[in-house]
C-alpha cells in the first residue's frame, strides 16, 4: 500500500499507482527472477514522476523456461475500476538482443484510428511502454534478449466499466499513466484547491493566467510560450467553475491553452468538459464542417468517429481547417459572454505533437503583453 497522501481542506487522500506502474514492475522482477533464478518478495521502480515505488511481488512462479509474477494494481482513494486487479508479466529468454512487449488476456486491442496506440496494436500506452522499457533494461544482462507477456485476469470485465468501448478498445483494460502515480481527489476537493490556487496568484497581484486543462496542455505550455509558469493553472475539467473564480480574483485576462477534445466542448458552451457530465464532440465538429462548407458525406464521416484525434485527419484531408479557428473563436466568444464581458480570454487550439492549430486575436494580443515571442 502506499502511504503518500494529498490533503486538502483538512482531509487526506491516499495516492496510488498506475496499471503502467504495475506492468512495469511485474515485468522488472520477472526478467530479475528469470536470469537469477531466485524468487523475490519486491521490487522497485522509477516513476516519471519522479516518486520512487517499492511494489510488493505476487503470485511468483519460477521455472526452467519462464518466470511469472504480478502486481497489484493500488489506486489509492481515487475511484478506480481498476484497483485490486493483478497485472502479470510473464518472462522469457529469447535469442536476439533486445526487450519485445506483448500483451495477453486481459489487455484491450486498439481498433479504431485517433489514440496514441496504433489500430491492431494492444492498449499499451508509449509512456508505461517508456517504463517498461527503462527498468528491464536496467538488469537485462548485456547482449541479452527476453520478451515479457502482459495479462490482466479479469481486464476485459473490468474494461466493461471504462470508457474503452466507447473509445473502440476491445478485449480488455488499457496500460495506463503518463505519471505514473494516481492522485485522487474528490471533484468538491479538487475545486477547492483550484480556487485557492488562484486566489494565491491573484494575492501576488497577478491578474494574468493561463488556463490548461491536463499534462498535454502543461507541455505545449512550457515547451513553446515562454511563460511564467506560476501564471498557469490546471484547472481539469471545470471551465465555468475557474471562470467564476476569475472574477472573483479580479483576473482580467485568461489565455486558454487547450487540445482538440476539451475545446471543441467549450466552444459549444460546455463548462464542464468531463465526458460523463457532456459529451457533443462529433455533433459540433460536424456542424462546424458543415459550416466550412463540407459534403454531406464529410459530414457524416466526421460524426461517425469515436475520437477528435480521427476527426481532425478527416478536417485536415479535405481543407477545412477553417474549423479551428471557429473553435478558438467560439471559445473566446462563449468564455467572454459567460463572464459579462469582464474579463478578456484568449484561445489557443493544440494537437497531438504540440502542434498548433490555431490561435485568436485576443490570444496574439495577450501573450504579447505577456512578453511571449510565441505566434511573431
Amino acid at each position: 500500500m502506499m502511504e503518500e497522501y494529498v490533503v486538502v481542506n483538512g482531509r487526506k487522500f491516499r495516492k496510488g499507482y498506475t496499471t503502467g506502474s504495475c506492468a512495469a514492475a511485474a515485468s522488472k522482477a520477472s526478467v530479475m527472477m528469470l536470469f537469477s533464478g531466485d524468487a523475490i518478495g519486491e521490487v522497485c521502480i522509477d516513476t516519471p514522476a519522479g516518486v520512487r515505488l517499492t511494489l510488493p511481488v505476487t503470485d511468483v512462479s519460477v521455472t526452467p523456461d519462464y518466470v511469472r509474477c504480478s502486481v497489484v494494481k493500488d489506486g489509492g482513494d481515487d475511484p478506480d475500476d481498476t484497483t485490486g486487479l493483478k497485472i502479470f508479466a510473464e518472462a522469457r529468454k529469447k535469442r536476439e538482443a533486445g526487450i519485445e512487449i506483448l500483451a495477453g488476456e486481459g489487455i484491450g486491442i486498439v481498433t479504431l484510428p485517433g489514440l496514441k496506440v496504433e489500430v491492431g496494436k494492444p492498449a499499451i500506452n508509449p509512456a508505461p511502454e517508456k517504463m517498461i522499457l527503462k527498468e528491464v533494461g536496467e538488469v537485462l544482462p548485456e547482449e541479452v534478449g527476453v520478451e515479457i507477456i502482459l495479462s490482466v485476469p479479469g481486464g476485459a470485465e473490468a474494461a466493461l466499466k471504462t470508457y474503452n468501448p466507447k473509445l473502440g478498445i476491445v478485449g480488455g483494460i488499457s496500460i495506463l499513466g503518463t505519471s505514473g502515480i494516481v492522485n485522487p481527489m474528490s471533484e468538491e476537493a479538487w475545486k477547492e484547491a483550484l480556487a485557492l490556487e488562484l486566489k494565491v496568484l491573484a494575492a501576488k497581484g497577478k491578474r494574468f493566467a493561463v488556463y490548461i486543462f491536463g499534462n498535454y496542455g502543461e507541455d505545449f505550455v512550457s515547451e513553446n510560450l515562454g511563460l511564467d509558469e506560476e501564471n498557469v493553472i490546471k484547472i481539469s475539467n471545470f471551465m465555468g467553475f475557474m471562470l467564476d473564480q476569475a472574477v472573483e480574483c479580479g483576473l482580467e485576462k485568461i489565455l486558454i491553452v487547450g487540445h482538440l477534445g476539451k475545446l471543441v466542448k467549450v466552444a459549444a458552451g460546455i463548462f464542464h468538459t468531463h465526458s460523463r457530465v457532456a459529451d457533443a464532440r462529433m455533433e459540433i465538429m460536424a456542424a462546424y464542417a458543415a459550416l466550412e462548407g463540407a459534403s454531406t458525406i464529410t459530414v457524416s464521416q466526421v460524426y461517425e468517429c469515436r475520437t477528435t484525434e480521427a476527426a481532425a485527419e478527416i478536417i485536415n484531408q479535405k481543407g477545412l481547417q477553417g474549423v479551428y479557428d471557429r473553435i478558438v473563436s467560439n471559445v473566446c466568444t462563449r468564455c467572454m459572454e459567460y463572464v459579462f464581458n469582464k474579463i478578456k480570454v484568449g484561445c489557443i487550439l493544440f494537437h497531438q505533437d504540440n502542434i498548433a492549430l490555431a490561435m485568436d486575436e485576443n490570444a496574439r494580443k495577450i501573450l504579447d503583453e505577456a512578453g511571449s515571442s510565441y505566434g511573431k
